[in-house]
């Protein structure tokens, strides 16, 4: 487990020199106003989409496997903003990493930690069901200001961004856990604690079960928040974050706990955990990570591509 960025002299080495130029830069632009920033990040989307054809390609494949009945000029309708998002979504995780503790009150709404701190209250740790949205970032920041938690993620291979990810989600959160510490994270359950979990991604063929996801009948998805709730000993609350349609704030919203789940078999809670996600992304479809292949892995290994 991750309690503190650790920082030495070697992250000044000329390798990383562009890196640290990079991020003053970035951190130059929590100073502008969240109007500004979003301006500017919707720029950044719009030129983003006609240098890197290969995630533009992706992001329409999957719009057009997860909505076939929308109409065409729809889906591209759909693909710009989602493009224009993720442009904002560099500013949401500057804000998220440098805001101050007031400033990220200034900006955001909570709804539902109500259901967050009885579940503590009773014993049950939370494992917060969460999906791959462009501002989750910020959604992370905002739940710290009320009860701090423990991130699953996974570490950078570059020195100075795992220096930067873990100081920038140490923020407002106690502890950070390697995504595939299964025992460290049921050990934070059962303290109790709450953890992140998502199952929006194809994590590979050795972990899955094939189950349908919007229009798409067997997309590979994980099992694990079965375990996790089992082992330990925890409750499932679904967790949105949406940057508000003005774009000067964000809200969160947590859900009261799953009944009965984990329920009879991973398949069946598998199932429902989807349909939660859908409906997470149909709040907002254009804040979704659509430039993920969320279906690379086919249910038979000959199975040709969809992409």
């Amino acid at each position: 487990m991750v309690e503190k960025a650790q920082f030495s002299t070697h992250l000044y080495h000329p390798k990383y020199w562009l890196i640290w130029l990079g991020v003053g830069l970035m951190r130059l632009t929590q100073l502008l106003p969240l109007s500004a920033q979003m301006k500017l990040g919707a720029l950044i989307g719009r030129l983003a989409k006609l240098v890197i054809g290969k995630r533009v390609d992706t992001a329409k494949r999957n719009l057009e496997l997860c909505f076939p009945n929308m109409s065409e000029a729809e889906q591209q309708a759909l693909l710009l903003s989602n493009f224009e998002e993720t442009g904002k979504a560099i500013f949401d995780t500057i804000n998220a990493w440098w805001w101050s503790d007031e400033k990220v009150q200034q900006h955001m709404t909570i709804k539902g930690q109500e259901h967050v701190e009885k579940t503590l209250a009773d014993g049950h740790g939370v494992i917060l069901f969460a999906v791959h949205c462009l501002p989750l970032e910020m959604g992370a920041r905002i739940f710290g200001q009320f009860q701090p938690g423990v991130g699953v993620y996974r570490p950078h291979d570059n020195a100075v961004m795992e220096y930067l990810q873990v100081n920038g989600r140490l923020r407002s959160n106690k502890a950070l856990v390697p995504k595939r510490d299964l025992r460290q994270m049921v050990r934070c359950l059962r303290s109790p604690d709450v953890i992140w979990y998502t199952a929006d991604q194809d994590f590979g063929r050795s972990s899955a079960t094939f189950i349908p996801f919007f229009a798409m009948p067997d997309a590979a998805t994980i099992t694990g928040a079965t375990t996790l709730a089992r082992l330990g000993k925890a409750k499932v609350l679904p967790f949105s974050v949406i940057r508000n349609k003005d774009d000067k704030g964000y809200t969160i919203e947590i859900k009261p706990p799953l009944e009965n789940f984990p329920g009879e078999d991973e398949v069946s809670d598998a199932k429902r955990g989807n349909k939660i996600i859908e409906e997470i992304i149909n709040q907002e479809r254009s804040q979704y990570m659509w430039l993920h292949r969320r279906f690379k892995t086919r249910p038979n290994k000959d199975d040709p591509s969809v992409y």
